[in-house]
């Protein structure tokens, strides 16, 4: 996933009050990883590829998860938020949730006030 379009989603989901943050995989390689409930993360979309999946990763060792999404190499950023917020990890091969899940408050963006300064002011 390209940095910005990685940045811009992170923050969407943060207004959307789930605790999303950037994930650098790699030089040039950023993806998203969402802090779950039990101490486990999901790492959405890391390796480059033109669809939309994740690892679950439990203390560094995968646990669970999230097939390709069949499409989703055409997605829009509301797509893939959209994709994002809606996964059930409850089970090892996560799937979409029937229903959404209620809102929650808006976590402040990932950076607060030094953010431009902390990643080089390489955006607007």
């Amino acid at each position: 996933m390209e940095e910005n379009r990685a940045r811009n989603v992170v923050d969407a989901l943060r207004q959307r009050g789930i605790n999303a943050q950037m994930e650098k995989a790699g030089v040039y390689q950023f993806g998203i990883r969402i802090a779950l409930r039990d101490g486990r993360q999901a790492i959405w979309d890391t390796d480059g590829t033109a669809g939309l999946e994740a690892q679950v990763m439990l203390n560094g060792v995968l646990v669970g998860f999230v097939p390709s999404i069949p499409g989703s190499e055409d997605f829009d950023q509301p797509q893939v938020v959209e994709a994002i917020a809606h996964t059930d990890y409850d089970k090892p091969i996560a799937r979409r949730r029937e229903t959404p899940l209620p809102p929650a408050p808006p976590l402040p963006r990932e950076g607060g006030v030094f953010r431009r300064f902390l990643d080089g002011f390489r955006y607007h």
